[in-house]
C-alpha cells in the first residue's frame, strides 16, 4: 500500500510540473500569437509583464487545477465529466489571472493586449486537453493493434447506448481481449455510419454474411430494451453463424448506466423461448408471509429452494425447511444463512411419509403457511417404481395435509403438474390424486388448500436441458424421444412466482394454472442448444430419436375439459373449477390403497386407475 501511495504521489508531482510548463508555454505563446507569430515583434514591455506575473499565475493555476480535481481524476478512463471539469478549470484560471494582472498593473491602462487574455484561455484549454487525453488517445488507437491477430473478433448487434458503452470499455481496456469488427442495427439511418471509428455494417438480415466475411468469433446482443420475442428473432439468425453468443441481461442495466463487459451473460435456451418472462410484483403480494411461520417441504429441490429464497427475502417470522435429501438441503441452508443472517431458519431432514415425524414437526413449529413441494417427479423412474410414486406422492401428501388440518395451518399450497391432466404415467396420476386430496380436505377443514399446476421447468433437477448439455459436452449424440414431442416450458423464477401468487390469491379449493404461451418442440430445444454451443446439429453433434418412453405423451395438457377456466387479477394465471366427486368414496379408496401399497404389489396402477378414471395405463 505504501508503494502504491508513493507511485500516486510521483504521478501527481509529474502532472504538477507538466502543468507549470504548460502555463509558462501558454503565457509566452499567447503573446507570439497576438503579434502574428513573430517573437521579434513582441514589445519587451509585454514580455516583462508576463514574466513578472508568472509566479502569481502559476500559484493560481495549480490551486484552481487542484480544486477542480485535475490531479485526482483517472485520465485513462476520462470522459465527458472530466472534460467539463477541465474546461471549467481553464475558464476560472483565465479570469483569476486576468484580475490579478490588472490589479498588479492598475496604474497602466493596458498592461497586456486585451486579446491576450482570450488567447491565453483558449491555448490553455487546448494544451491541457492534449496533456490529459493524449495517453488515452495513443492507447486507444495503437494499444491493441500490436496483437490484433490474437484478439477475439466481435460483432455487436445494436448501435445504441448499450453498444456505445460496450465499445468504449473494449477500446479503453487492455485487459479485454476483444476487437470489434462492426455493428449491426435495424435503424436504416445508422447503416454506413461510424461509432468510435467502428462502422455500422448492416441490419439483422446481414448478420450471417457479415459473420462470414469478417471472421467473427463472438456476437454480442446489446439491445437491453428488446422484447423476448424480438430477442428470439435476432438469436434465431445469430445461432446460424456458429459464433459464441452473449447478451446484456436486461434494460435495468442501461437505466442504471451499468453496462459493461462483466455484465454480459451467455445466451442460453431460455432466451429462445420467444416470450416475455412472467413477472409478478412479489413485494405487493408477499405481505401474507411477513411475520409468519412458513414451512417448505422439498425445500432442497429446484422449486423448493427458490421458494425458500423468495420467502426468506420477505421477512417471515420463521422458515422451516423439510427435505429427505441432505446434500441439496445443506446447500440451501448455507446459502440462506449467508444471505439472510437474521433469518430464523430451521432445517430438518425428514420424510413426508413418516406420520409421527410430521406430527412432531407440525406440533413443535406450528407453521401458518405450508408450501408442499416434496414429490417424486421423474416420469421414467416412477414407471419402473410405481409403488414408490404412490407412497411418496399420494401418501406423503395425504399425511402432510392431515397434519396441516390437525395443527390449524392457515394456508396450504401444493405443487402439481400438467401431467396430472388425463395422465398417461403413474407420476401424473399420483399428482392428480394429490389434487383430489387438496379438494377434499378443503371442504372439510378450516385450512385453505390450493394446488398450483405448471409445465416443465427449465434447468430444474432432472429436466431435459441439463441432460442435453451433458450429452453435447460428451460430443453427442443428443437423444430425443420423438421428433414431434412438445412441451410447455417455464423458468424456475416464473414457476415460483406463480406458486407465491397463488398463495396470495387462495381462498381454498382452487387449482391455479399458468398460461405459458405456445408449447416448444423438444427437438428444437436440442438443436438450439447444439447451435448455442458452437456446433452444427446432425454434423458436429448428432440428434438421435429413441422412441417415446413408457407413460410419455407427445403433448401435455394444462386443464381437463370439465374443469373450465376462470381468470384472476393476473391475466396469465387462471383457476380450474373443482370437479364434482364422491369424497366419501375417495377417502375410502385412499385407505385401501394405503393398506395395499405396503404389500408391494406387482402392479399398483390398476388401483390408481380406479381413483383416477382419466388415467390411461400405457404399458400393460
Amino acid at each position: 500500500m505504501k508503494n502504491l501511495d508513493k507511485t500516486l504521489w510521483i504521478k501527481r508531482i509529474f502532472m504538477v510540473l507538466m502543468d507549470i510548463c504548460i502555463v509558462i508555454l501558454t503565457s509566452i505563446t499567447a503573446l507570439i500569437v497576438r503579434f502574428e507569430f513573430s517573437l521579434s515583434a513582441v514589445p519587451k514591455y509585454y514580455i516583462g509583464v508576463v514574466w513578472s506575473s508568472l509566479p502569481a499565475t502559476l500559484v493560481i493555476a495549480i490551486i484552481v487545477f487542484y480544486v477542480f480535481r485535475l490531479y485526482s481524476s483517472l485520465w485513462v478512463y476520462a470522459g465527458v465529466t472530466e472534460l467539463l471539469y477541465l474546461a471549467a478549470a481553464c475558464i476560472v484560471d483565465t479570469l483569476l489571472n486576468t484580475v490579478t494582472i490588472l490589479l498588479n498593473y492598475r496604474d497602466q491602462e493596458y498592461p497586456l493586449p486585451r486579446s491576450w487574455y482570450f488567447i491565453y484561455g483558449t491555448l490553455l484549454l487546448a494544451f491541457m486537453f492534449i496533456s490529459r487525453y493524449s495517453y488515452r488517445a495513443v492507447r486507444t488507437f495503437f494499444g491493441k493493434k500490436v496483437d490484433e491477430k490474437n484478439l477475439k473478433r466481435v460483432l455487436v448487434v445494436g448501435a445504441g447506448e448499450a453498444g456505445n458503452s460496450i465499445i468504449k470499455e473494449i477500446s479503453g481496456s487492455r485487459f479485454v481481449n476483444m476487437h470489434i469488427v462492426g455493428f449491426v442495427d435495424d435503424d436504416k439511418s445508422k447503416i454506413g455510419k461510424y461509432m468510435h471509428g467502428v462502422k455500422v455494417l448492416g441490419d439483422r438480415n446481414d448478420i450471417i454474411e457479415i459473420a462470414n466475411e469478417y471472421l467473427v468469433d463472438e456476437i454480442i446482443i446489446a439491445i437491453p430494451t428488446a422484447s423476448a420475442k424480438e430477442t428470439k428473432a435476432i438469436l434465431d439468425i445469430c445461432k446460424q453463424t456458429g459464433c459464441e453468443l452473449k447478451r446484456l441481461p436486461g434494460i435495468y442495466q442501461l437505466v442504471n448506466g451499468d453496462v459493461s463487459i462483466s455484465k454480459l451473460k451467455d445466451v442460453d435456451v431460455n432466451d429462445l423461448l420467444g416470450r416475455d418472462p412472467i413477472t409478478v410484483d412479489l413485494d405487493s403480494i408477499m405481505g401474507y408471509v411477513s411475520d409468519k411461520v412458513v414451512m417448505v417441504t422439498g425445500g432442497g429441490g429446484s422449486i423448493g429452494s427458490e421458494l425458500c429464497r423468495q420467502i426468506a427475502s420477505h421477512n417471515p417470522k420463521q422458515l422451516v425447511i423439510v427435505d429427505i435429501y441432505e446434500n441439496t438441503t445443506y446447500d440451501i441452508q448455507q446459502e440462506l444463512r449467508r444471505n439472510y443472517p437474521e433469518l430464523d431458519l430451521v432445517v430438518l431432514i425428514a420424510s413426508v411419509r413418516n406420520t409421527k415425524r410430521m406430527d412432531l414437526i407440525f406440533d413443535k413449529y406450528r407453521p401458518e403457511i405450508v408450501y408442499h413441494a416434496a414429490a417424486h417427479k421423474h416420469v421414467p423412474l416412477m414407471e419402473d417404481s410405481p409403488n414408490e410414486a404412490v407412497k411418496n406422492n399420494v401418501l406423503g401428501t395425504w399425511k402432510v395435509v392431515q397434519a396441516a388440518d390437525k395443527y390449524n395451518v392457515k394456508r396450504f399450497v401444493m405443487i402439481s403438474t400438467d401431467k396430472a391432466v388425463n395422465p398417461t404415467n403413474i407420476m401424473g396420476a399420483t399428482k392428480r390424486i394429490c389434487e383430489m386430496i387438496i379438494q377434499t380436505y378443503n371442504n372439510r377443514s378450516k385450512t385453505e388448500y390450493v394446488a398450483v399446476r405448471f409445465g416443465n421447468v427449465l434447468g430444474s433437477n432432472g429436466s431435459v436441458i441439463p441432460l442435453f448439455k451433458k450429452q453435447i459436452e460428451a460430443g453427442g449424440p443428443v437423444t430425443v424421444t420423438h421428433p414431434d414431442i412438445i412441451r410447455y416450458f417455464m423458468t424456475i423464477p416464473e414457476a415460483v412466482s406463480l406458486v407465491l401468487q397463488a398463495g396470495a390469491y387462495a381462498k381454498g379449493g382452487e387449482i391455479f394454472v399458468l398460461d405459458m404461451g405456445e408449447p416448444v418442440k423438444i427437438v428444437d430445444l436440442a438443436r438450439n442448444l447444439i447451435l448455442l454451443s458452437g456446433h452444427k446439429p446432425d454434423e458436429d453433434i448428432q440428434i438421435v430419436f429413441t422412441g417415446l418412453r413408457p407413460g410419455e405423451k407427445l403433448y401435455e395438457e394444462m386443464l381437463m375439459k370439465e374443469e373450465g377456466m376462470q381468470e384472476t387479477a393476473n391475466k396469465l394465471i387462471h383457476i380450474g373449477k373443482p370437479i364434482q366427486m364422491d369424497e366419501e368414496k375417495f377417502l375410502k379408496q385412499l385407505e385401501e390403497i394405503k393398506e395395499h401399497v405396503v404389500e408391494e404389489p406387482d402392479d399398483i396402477r390398476e388401483w390408481v386407475q380406479r381413483m383416477v378414471p382419466t388415467y390411461s395405463i400405457q404399458n400393460r
